[in-house]
């Protein structure tokens, strides 16, 4: 799923089925947009498994800050923007209704130079989807940005009964989980809804609650 903002300011999104043909001059699975050339705006893409319920929003998205990102009429989507753009998102809707605050006035560039352990805590230069971004949004919108907001958000340890010894997360910078033989299999459960895949099925986890849908074999 790719999200953009138009020239006149709209929010489009356009779900895109795997395999699609090449057309106009277009590469296969590509997409042609167009988007402001006045000021910085977001996009992002979502991988999503719609076979298996895995919707939009549960694995992070590669993104893009237009103009930073641009090179020519082609728009680099890096998984390292992604968060970037989920950010841009999350301060325009913190934002709403204020516009001496848009996110597209947001020192973008310095904003990537924070992440370098000498200014940031090293798990959040290694994974910054362990912050949250709405709430570091919503603190912005109600005074300033302040770069000591960036820390892991808080975790609960959770004993879950599953036969897999790797698990991956929906982050693409997490490390796979790998459980020892004949240890627990503890998981680190954030606040709202937890996703893991394996070679057994999908694990998702909400608080204590956990569900395990395995593979059809």
């Amino acid at each position: 799923m790719v999200e953009w903002v138009d020239p006149d300011g709209q929010k489009q999104i356009m779900l895109l089925e795997p395999n699609l043909p090449a057309e106009n001059g277009l590469q296969a699975n590509s997409l042609q947009i167009n988007l402001p050339v006045t000021w910085a705006s977001p996009v992002t893409a979502w991988p999503y498994w719609q076979h298996h319920n895995l919707i939009p929003g549960l694995f992070k998205p590669a993104g893009a800050i237009f103009p930073f990102d641009a090179n020519g009429n082609r728009l680099k989507l890096t998984w390292e923007a992604g968060v970037d753009a989920v950010f841009f998102w999350e301060l325009a809707l913190a934002n709403e209704g204020n516009y001496s605050r848009v996110p597209s006035n947001f020192d973008w560039p310095r904003f990537r130079d924070l992440f370098t352990p000498e200014i940031l805590r090293e798990e959040i230069c290694e994974d910054p989807w362990l912050a949250n971004w709405r709430s570091i949004a919503e603190r912005t919108a109600n005074g300033n940005f302040d770069r000591r907001r960036l820390v892991p958000e808080a975790t609960e340890e959770i004993e879950i009964p599953v036969t897999a010894r790797t698990w991956y997360g929906t982050s693409p910078f997490s490390k796979p989980i790998v459980f020892p033989e004949n240890e627990s299999s503890i998981f680190q459960i954030r606040p709202g809804i937890n996703v893991w895949v394996s070679e057994e099925g999908i694990l998702r986890a909400y608080g204590n609650v956990w569900i395990l849908s395995t593979w059809n074999k």
